[in-house]
């Protein structure tokens, strides 16, 4: 397998524009531009100085405490593997293990090819390329 790296983490929150602002006033990060997908999902990526990357995440049709947005804060964890290639295999192994994948593997709106499955705690760990 490739070197594995954690692409970026991600966090539920109710005012998009208020924790971006956060996190460039306190943190200096960087913001891309607003992603907005067709079914109401708006998200932007906070790069901080190091590289490293947050997901900040609003969605106001999706309800709380359901297996979509079980509750705002840290969302999931994003590793990259690689490839599409190990993205796949890692993906059938973790099935053919007993874990559940909740979706993909897919290429998502914002051109991510990722699959995400669950752990033993139920925690969300997305696996991309």
């Amino acid at each position: 397998m490739a070197k594995v790296t954690i692409e970026h983490v991600a966090l539920w929150v109710e005012d998009l524009e208020r924790a971006r602002a956060f996190w460039e006033r306190f943190f200096d990060a960087t913001s891309n531009d607003e992603y907005v997908n067709a079914a109401g999902f708006h998200s932007y990526f906070m790069t901080l100085d190091g590289g490293a990357r947050v997901e900040l995440m609003y969605d106001g049709t999706q309800t709380h405490n359901t297996e979509d947005r079980p509750h705002d804060g840290w969302g999931h964890v994003a590793l990259s593997v690689g490839s599409a290639e190990v993205v796949d295999s890692l993906t059938a192994e973790l099935v053919d293990a007993g874990y559940r994948c909740v979706s993909g593997p897919r290429t998502t709106g914002d051109g991510y090819y990722e699959s995400c499955i669950l752990d033993d705690e139920g925690n969300r760990i997305e696996i991309t390329v």
